[in-house]
This record gives C-alpha cells, sequence and structure tokens, in this order.
C-alpha cells in the first residue's frame, strides 16, 4: 500500500504547488484532506509520503489533517442508511445487496491554511 500512498501524496502536493503558485502562497500551516475509508489509504504513510513530498515547497513543514469520512450506504430495498463495514455490501437490516453508496469513495484537498492570506478553501479538486 505504500506506493498507493506515495503516489496520493505526490498529487496532494502537485495540487498544493500549483494552488501556491497561483494564489502567491508561500508556505502553508495545515492541509486537511478528506479521505473516504474504500480509498484504502493508511493515514501514517500517507502523512510520511506527505512530509518528505513537502520539503522545499510551499506545503514543508504544514501540518496534514487527515479528514476520514466512513464508508455509507443506502439499501434500495428497505429504505435503510447505513455504515459499511469491512467491505460488506449488504444491508445491515433486510440483507439486501441492492445498496447505493453515498460515501466512502472521497479523496480530495478540502483546504489549506496559511498566514500569506489567512485561509484557502479549497474547490482545490482536480483531475
Amino acid at each position: 500500500l505504500l506506493m498507493h500512498d506515495a503516489s496520493i501524496a505526490s498529487a496532494v502536493i502537485g495540487i498544493l504547488n500549483r494552488q501556491a503558485a497561483l494564489h502567491g502562497v508561500l508556505s502553508m500551516n495545515r492541509v486537511t484532506v478528506r479521505v473516504g475509508r474504500l480509498r484504502a489509504v493508511e493515514p501514517r504513510a500517507l502523512a510520511a509520503c506527505f512530509e518528505l513530498m513537502a520539503e522545499n515547497g510551499p506545503a514543508e513543514g504544514a501540518e496534514l489533517v487527515i479528514d476520514s469520512v466512513p464508508a455509507r450506504g443506502h439499501c434500495s430495498s428497505c429504505g435503510l442508511d447505513f455504515e459499511i463495514e469491512r467491505f460488506r455490501f449488504r444491508c445491515t437490516a433486510c440483507r439486501g445487496t441492492d445498496i447505493v453508496l453515498l460515501s466512502g469513495e472521497e479523496l480530495y484537498i478540502e483546504s489549506f491554511e496559511t498566514d500569506d492570506c489567512g485561509a484557502a478553501q479549497a474547490g482545490l479538486q482536480e483531475g
């Protein structure tokens, strides 16, 4: 999974570098990313990769906040909204398998904070 986390960290740093250049940001204090549990991201590995890849850029030294989003589904059979655990896509009430995913696949930068211009709220979803 380390390569998975490294590629995510690389993409996040690339987006942050482009946004920093676009907005004249020299340094960031905090970066918040929302990551759905179905993305199979290991937070410690992502944080380590982020720290390494942020060196010599505007995100160097920034705190990485990983906001984990639970996997939630909606059962089309009985209408129940429920949390999906351990990749079991089966309704917890009626055992139905016609499930619509409500959350858990998120992967985006929610925001970054900087002293250069306060906080830049991210519509930072690229690609």
